[in-house]
């Protein structure tokens, strides 16, 4: 499967997809029709999509946002382009409801326009499904928005542009490639809240782009978050406080064997709500009933099974209580604390945990992340948390999480990139997967620092974050990025902070030219002190000898080879020079290279 995967990604990477045409007046209009002002995140993701879909290479953009901040509009906007250039759109959605509410918002949003959208889920009889899928094969269909459903044998498309992914973690790989498969070439988009390990270390590898949106939309508050025994007081009040409001509340019991029971409790701890019981082995049609009726407030409390987990839209709910909270994942905490505080009301989430029983140390560890992480925006952070916890996961198996404690993630990674390689050298085309491996690891050993003062940053865990940010920068783009970022949020940076700055450009220009090691070593001679940086490529790296022998001459014999050294070029520093210089020269003398 490893094997397969990495193929289908090298073809990928190196494939000639469709390129969808530029913003139509129909595309500016309708865009012009959002009801809402666009975050700033939410441009900035729009615009990368447009211009990944308007190139001729296939898109593969993650898209990271929390709940509610605006990643659906993302996706209407792509799929009203993909319709605008003739190609069909399919929306792959892991719940029956939430494709329901898919549809109804993408119906609403499209509605004075000539796109004909479907829904093919089990709420669909089978008549009316054979009807879809003729439609579909037949190009009379623009857009479809789909369960698994979507991934069966008999679903055919006549021309599919654009596969959308909603809540990316609640689908297998198996599944998801599976739809890849269906055109190699086919543009996608997946959308999430909190990535899975792989799909999040994926995008960091560069094998996936992805966009952030963490600007969260005006008057949102964040989810005041408690973690604690399951208690039976704080139920009752935090219940009628919700109530008092006009409010609504979530349950979340995971235990359909005795769900009633539960009901039954609810109701004699707060005798005047209204409750309701859902959970997905009710009939379809019962179940869309019950959520329909619960969005109308015919119901004060939902209690519920995780099929609320996925996108469910019902602002008048803001409180939400989850029992054996130790026993989920992190993602799915967050998913389903997500479920409240998509209104402008303070919103409040009780995590229980039973008392008698021992709670591991990993499930204590979410807990804390998810207590920690209240603040808008945080579900990149999240899936930050749970790489670190779970590992990045089997990067290209079934597996969604991976046994990385024993080695730790670095040296997973390192392992994973390995194995990569022998999968390259067995290829039959090794030169496709060259994106796909790590380059040798650049060792760096010079007299030359820099760090972030407390006068400009005070906060650790905000320092911690810039120095992992410069340490993980691969391009120029990066490297400007943060530079931005530091100005905006912190001020004009310090001499001490563009030092580090000009370390991240050194490796990212070593990176480019294949130099394996940069060391520095200080000479005492009768005469004088001599300060040598020696600079070494990689084995089978091609120096330009004609433009060293220039650079050579132009440097009045700063820059020069030795005998013993074939592989290396040494340049001379000045003593004299100071670090800020010190740091120009050095990138400068790389540039000429």
């Amino acid at each position: 499967m490893a094997g397969e995967l990495v193929r289908l990604y090298s073809y990928r990477l190196n494939q000639r997809g469709f390129a969808f045409a530029p913003d139509t007046p129909w595309q500016k209009e309708f865009e012009a029709k959002f009801p809402y002002d666009e975050t700033e995140d939410q441009i900035l993701t729009i615009e990368e999509v447009k211009r990944d879909m308007e190139s001729s290479r296939p898109m593969d953009r993650l898209i990271c946002g929390d709940v509610g901040f605006g990643k659906t509009e993302v996706a209407i906007r792509a799929a009203f382009k993909a319709v605008m250039s003739g190609k069909q759109v399919a929306i792959l959605v892991p719940t029956t409801i939430l494709t329901e509410q898919h549809y109804n918002n993408f119906k609403e949003r499209l509605i004075d326009y000539p796109i004909k959208i479907e829904m093919l889920s089990r709420f669909r009889t089978p008549a009316e499904q054979r009807r879809i899928l003729a439609d579909l094969l037949a190009g009379e269909l623009d857009i479809v928005i789909g369960t698994h459903r979507l991934l069966s044998k008999d679903v055919k498309y006549k021309n599919l542009g654009l596969l959308i992914i909603d809540e990316e973690h609640r689908f297998g790989v198996k599944h998801k490639e599976q739809l890849k498969q269906l055109r190699m070439n086919l543009d996608s988009i997946s959308m999430t809240a909190t990535p899975i390990p792989r799909s999040l270390h994926m995008s960091m590898a560069k094998i996936r782009d992805m966009s952030v949106i963490n600007t969260p939309p005006r008057e949102r508050l964040p989810v005041e978050t408690y973690v604690m025994e399951f208690n039976q007081e704080i139920l009752k009040m935090g219940i009628e406080n919700e109530l008092a409001r006009n409010g609504q509340v979530f349950f979340l019991y995971n235990r359909i064997k005795t769900i009633y029971e539960m009901a039954k409790y609810l109701e004699q701890v707060v005798p005047q709500a209204r409750v309701v019981v859902a959970h997905g082995q009710m009939d379809p049609e019962e179940l869309e009933d019950i959520i329909h009726d619960f969005i109308e407030y015919k119901y004060d409390i939902l209690l519920t099974t995780t099929i609320i987990e996925s996108g469910i839209d019902i602002p008048r709910a803001n409180t939400i209580f989850i029992d054996r909270a130790d026993r989920f994942g992190l993602a799915q905490l967050y998913q389903l604390r997500g479920r409240v505080g998509r209104s402008n009301l303070k919103a409040y989430a009780y995590l229980f945990y039973e008392g008698k029983r021992a709670v591991s140390e990993d499930a204590m560890k979410k807990l804390r992340v998810i207590s920690e992480y209240t603040e808008l925006g945080s579900g990149f952070k999240v899936a930050m948390k749970d790489m670190e916890i779970r590992g990045a996961g089997n990067l290209l198996g079934p597996e969604q999480h991976g046994d990385i404690l024993a080695v730790g993630f670095s040296m997973y990674c390192k392992l994973l990139s390995d194995a990569v390689r022998e999968i390259q050298k067995k290829s039959d085309n090794p030169e496709l997967l060259e994106d796909l491996t790590e380059p040798e690891e650049l060792y760096l050993d010079i007299k030359y620092t820099g760090f972030i003062p407390d006068s400009y940053i005070l906060d650790p865990k905000d320092k911690i974050e810039i120095y992992k940010k410069i340490s993980g920068v691969v391009c120029d783009e990066d490297l400007e990025e943060i530079r931005r970022l530091l100005s905006d949020r912190y001020g004009r940076i310090p001499q001490e902070v563009e030092r580090l700055l000009y370390l991240g450009q050194i490796r990212i220009i070593c990176r480019k030219m294949g130099i394996s090691e940069m060391t520095e070593r200080i000479t005492e001679t009768k005469i004088e002190t001599i300060d040598v940086i020696r600079i070494k490529f990689s084995a089978g790296k091609k120096i330009d000898v004609m433009k060293l022998m220039g650079l050579m001459s132009a440097s009045k014999g700063k820059v020069f080879l030795k005998g013993e050294h074939p592989d290396c070029v040494f340049l001379r520093v000045d003593e004299n020079l100071s670090l800020e210089d010190k740091g120009r020269v050095i990138v400068e003398t790389l540039n000429k290279f």
